[in-house]
């Protein structure tokens, strides 16, 4: 059935897309917080393995509706590994050496801000089209990663 929610076909197609990039960003972030989680070692270890916890808990439920968002929209959420490594602007950790906790907090730093500026650009996207549900979405995401990336960063200070 043809989809007439008020958004035209092309505008919810630029708006699925950007989502899926900002699927793919969140997916990785969620991945690379529970990495972390499991393996964090040394004198920050009890408040940042509650920390990455409590943020990859956040996070995964975050991503059924970011995915349910671009169902809604009419398309595909991707949802495997390799569509996700080809889709996001955080890159997976490239060594098998877990990194020490600084190095983590840093790196999840980055990671809260790469989805940030995805989002953005998909609020951009969003604007245009009159896509209020999906601007509401990421605005909701954008306060919780920017408070993630503060919090984190105030531990390297």
């Amino acid at each position: 059935m043809k989809i007439d929610i008020g958004i035209s076909d092309k505008q919810r197609k630029k708006v699925a897309e950007g989502l899926a990039r900002f699927l793919a960003d969140s997916y990785t972030l969620y991945l690379k917080t529970h990495n972390y989680h499991w393996n964090v070692t040394g004198p920050m270890f009890n408040s940042l393995h509650l920390m990455f916890q409590t943020q990859y808990t956040e996070a995964w439920n975050a991503l059924d509706e970011i995915a349910e968002r671009i169902r809604a929209l009419g398309f595909s959420a991707p949802g495997s590994y390799a569509q996700f490594a080809k889709l996001s602007s955080i890159k997976e950790q490239d060594s098998e050496v877990v990194p020490e906790w600084k190095t983590m907090v840093e790196q999840l730093v980055l990671g809260n801000e790469a989805v940030c500026r995805t989002a953005r650009k998909v609020l951009e996207a969003a604007g245009e089209a009159g896509d209020e549900p999906t601007a509401d979405l990421l605005t909701q995401r954008l306060n919780i990663h920017e408070k993630n990336a503060w919090m984190l960063r105030s531990l390297l200070a």
